[in-house]
């Protein structure tokens, strides 16, 4: 087949790669600005490369017309979590989008895979706006921890090394590190309340610090710039205080004292 065929058939799959993960961290940005905690730490995206797409097609015996329907993750995305708890909260959230409709889940956190492989797959449709039309493709959407994520890329780097035929002392080792996975994630879960309460305490600083600065430098537009800098050297005595609940007292008061000024310049 031409080259120049592969990029038309595989240009749509990178539209979608490229407008899922926007969409998905637009939801974490959505929550940050919110102050609340967001179940999705981090999003990446590939299109299969053609040697892949070829050697799974040799492999499983597919034929060229129905390449794009039985290979399911021509595109792929992989959602990484801080939690396991957080993995049902993400599934949940794409099982309620209309924009993706879900053909079939995998749950290989209940049904770990013998190599000790931990993930939520789930296989979506979706559809992109091409030259040629809207087109609905399918996509793969891993959801792991990060702790997974890197059992899984150690695990995917010697299955490569080895082509399949990994040597039995360190396929035990990788079972090994995968049982410590599971407990390392079992831990973090036992103190998710105190790291979600601390992540919330400082994202919450984060939006306030952001907020207090915007409003100082518009107090600069219609106030006196020598007030302005006593107010603008307060805020940084309060802010060295490192104290939550002073910066949004600080952060009230200031609302009101620009107010005032807008109120007098409104005025004259």
């Amino acid at each position: 087949m031409e080259i120049q065929l592969w990029r038309s058939i595989l240009c749509p799959y990178e539209l979608a790669v490229k407008e899922l993960m926007v969409k998905f961290e637009h939801i974490i940005d959505e929550h940050k600005q919110n102050d609340l905690y967001s179940p999705i730490e981090q999003v990446s995206g590939r299109v299969k490369s053609l040697p892949s797409i070829l050697e799974k097609m040799q492999r499983k015996h597919i034929p060229m017309e129905k390449m794009e329907e039985e290979i399911e993750d021509i595109a792929g995305i992989r959602i990484i979590c801080q939690f396991e708890e957080d993995i049902d909260t993400v599934a949940s959230i794409i099982r309620s989008r209309s924009d993706m409709t879900i053909k079939s889940e995998k749950n290989y956190l209940k049904h770990i895979k013998q190599s000790g492989y931990r993930s939520y797959h789930l296989i979506i449709y979706y559809t992109v706006d091409t030259i040629n039309g809207p087109k609905r493709l399918q996509a793969e959407i891993q959801i792991r921890t990060m702790a997974m994520n890197f059992w899984a890329t150690i695990e995917h780097s010697l299955q490569y090394k080895y082509k399949g035929e990994m040597p039995l002392h360190v396929a035990e080792r990788l079972s090994n590190a995968a049982d410590a996975i599971i407990a390392l994630d079992r831990e973090m879960s036992s103190v998710r309340d105190e790291i979600m309460d601390a992540q919330n305490s400082s994202q919450t600083q984060s939006n306030l610090v952001k907020d207090i600065l915007l409003s100082i430098e518009n107090l600069y537009k219609i106030s006196n710039k020598r007030e302005v800098e006593k107010i603008q050297d307060e805020f940084l005595r309060v802010f060295r205080t490192k104290d939550l609940q002073q910066l949004a007292r600080f952060h009230r008061q200031l609302d009101i004292i620009a107010e005032g000024y807008r109120a007098q310049s409104v005025s004259f």
